[in-house]
């Protein structure tokens, strides 16, 4: 009996919380742009029951992706897709935020849309980033949302002279996957297929401890000292939100970003952490 084949991007934390919540009797290709990553990865549930098969892959390229996407269909129908890959403020330069978090999370989401099987579902992973920016026009949102992907670095509010640092190019990659999962919800929902996304707050990852000991490592401690939960996320717990979204429980839900942040951002409205 063939199994319904899963692809996972981003050998991390988070990836493999969500993998390993929702891939269970599936085939799972894991694709990381660390061999490595993916292998250790792959060991550690291929020795926990799983099926999973590591892949080396660059997000920020179509030819990767589409790699990933091929390897998967040797195995079967793609019925899930998991989008845990991207790098942070503190790791890349904002070239490199631009082409890996926005531009291939855009492309993954376009290729996976273009084959993915009916009844299936894909979750990608944005960041509460995205909603502590300035509020973009409509007309930019609307950019973000569907101009092809190709011409997506293209766009005048994400050249270098417009973009001010670091953490302000990973909260405009953060908005654009969100808008992203919107527009491509109705091409999946044409497919019979369903999208969505988790803005995760701050969540206890390596990825995370990079952040707190770098430059803005006081600010994010800050945040979740700060924020109603009063305490940093964990892996398994946006792991509880895709088991939702990824269920004949979630069946109504696509198109939607779920921020679980602990309140961060509600406290930087209306709370302690307003600037």
């Amino acid at each position: 009996m063939k199994k319904e084949v899963m692809i996972v991007t981003g050998a991390g934390q988070i990836g493999m919380a969500l993998a390993r919540r929702t891939g269970f009797g599936k085939k799972i290709i894991l694709g990381d742009k660390s061999m490595k990553n993916a292998e250790n990865i792959a060991e550690i549930m291929n020795n926990a029951g799983y099926d999973v098969i590591p892949f080396e892959m660059d997000l920020s390229s179509r030819e990767d992706i589409l790699a990933i996407i091929r390897k998967a269909q040797e195995c079967g129908e793609i019925k899930y897709l998991i989008n845990a890959a991207g790098v942070s403020p503190s790791q890349a330069p904002i070239e490199a935020i631009l082409k890996v978090d926005l531009y291939g999370t855009a492309v993954l989401l376009e290729e996976v849309g273009k084959v993915i099987a009916e009844g299936g579902v894909g979750v990608t992973i944005s960041s509460q980033s995205g909603w502590r920016m300035p509020q973009l026009t409509p007309e930019e949102d609307r950019q973000l949302a569907m101009t092809p992907t190709e011409e997506l670095l293209s766009l005048p509010l994400l050249q270098p002279e417009n973009i001010r640092d670091t953490l302000h190019a990973y909260q405009l990659a953060k908005r654009c996957n969100e808008k992203r999962v919107m527009y491509e919800c109705i091409r999946w929902g044409e497919r019979g297929a369903r999208l969505n996304d988790i803005a995760p707050g701050i969540i206890v990852t390596p990825l995370a401890v990079d952040e707190f000991n770098g430059p803005r490592g006081g600010f994010y401690k800050n945040m979740f000292a700060k924020c109603p939960a009063g305490r940093p996320g964990t892996a398994d717990e946006m792991a509880n939100i895709a088991e939702l979204l990824m269920s004949d429980a979630g069946a109504f839900i696509t198109g939607s970003t779920f921020l679980a942040d602990g309140g961060a951002t509600a406290s930087y409205y209306y709370g302690p952490l307003q600037p």
